[in-house]
């Protein structure tokens, strides 16, 4: 395509959510709501594993990084979308487009790739209790966590810096209620299919790898678990397993569905497209993480014992 009376464009559009006016203050208390869950139950969890000598355990240390990637992750997105249901004009700028892009794929990497080692750490806990202290020792426990923050934050780097070295000259309304990588792409004046197959191999790969590990770690699991011969110890480790799982399988089922899926130039697909988009993006960026930490605690006895433990010693 040739750019040669090109104006950069220097500000985005965004849809929206695509609601209706008089749905839109339903909306926004729905996702405000869930925002301050995600905030108060994640940070309660941080707060009690810091506070309780009896959570200094591998299983929590990974507890404690999950809670406070779902606070940055939804943070990302969700305070814009809640500005944007009250404002007419829902513009963001460029470059802040570009950090939202690189925040998102970097804090939502980092928690697939850390999903992959809570469920080793399960598995060595199942597997191998009389070791487990051992083989998750507080540098292989930190290892695990530093290799998951690094390599999302390098894998979010290539699609921040591929998009930003594009060029826009409009139209530039984002078909979605933030600056999401597939979105923003559509938009470039220039070839965008480099960006694309980096999107479905790099960003596809390590969501069916970190998937992959994630299942075989389920696999070795349930063969332990049937060599458990009492009820309460079977049902004991299942408890432990259950609410990871349950997160596993919301997060890496949107995840998927969202970025391995190819693009399509047919407009009326593309409205599809954009619209599954949408509702995928709602469910990993405002729901999963107000219900990350009602899945891992609901059933969890530690993590009880420790809030009533806390709240003895504040009366």
């Amino acid at each position: 395509m040739k750019i040669d009376n090109c104006t950069p464009v220097t500000d985005f559009v965004l849809a929206g959510l695509g609601i209706q006016d008089n749905l839109q203050v339903i909306f926004f208390l729905s996702i405000l709501l869930f925002y301050i869950v995600t905030l108060i139950a994640n940070l309660s969890i941080m707060i009690i594993t810091i506070s309780d000598r009896a959570l200094y355990t591998p299983m929590y240390f990974f507890l404690y990084n999950l809670a406070f990637l779902d606070i940055c992750y939804s943070s990302v997105v969700v305070p814009k979308m809640l500005t944007d249901l009250m404002s007419q004009k829902k513009m963001i700028p460029f470059y802040a487009c570009i950090m939202q892009v690189h925040f998102f794929h970097f804090l939502g990497s980092t928690e697939i790739i850390l999903f992959s080692v809570m469920s080793y750490d399960r598995y060595v806990a199942i597997a191998h209790p009389l070791r487990y202290s051992t083989i998750m020792s507080y540098n292989v426990c930190f290892g695990f966590a530093s290799c998951s923050w690094i390599i999302g934050f390098f894998h979010a780097l290539v699609h921040s810096v591929m998009t930003s070295r594009l060029t826009f000259c409009g139209p530039n309304i984002v078909r979605h209620f933030f600056c999401d990588v597939k979105p923003v792409l559509n938009l470039a004046s220039t070839d965008v299919s480099l960006n694309f197959k980096l999107l479905a191999g790099i960003t596809g790969t390590l969501a069916i790898t970190t998937l992959m590990l994630t299942v075989l770690s389920y696999i070795f699991i349930s063969k332990f678990l049937s060599k458990i011969k009492t009820s309460q110890g079977r049902k004991r480790a299942l408890s432990t397993c259950s609410g990871h799982f349950t997160v596993v399988t919301l997060q890496y089922g949107t995840a998927i569905f969202t970025y391995v899926r190819p693009s399509t130039n047919d407009s009326l697909d593309r409205d599809r497209a954009a619209a599954s988009d949408r509702a995928a993006a709602i469910m990993f960026s405002v729901i999963t993480p107000a219900l990350n930490p009602l899945i891992y605690t609901l059933r969890n006895s530690d993590i009880k014992n420790a809030f009533k433990k806390l709240l003895k010693r504040y009366h």
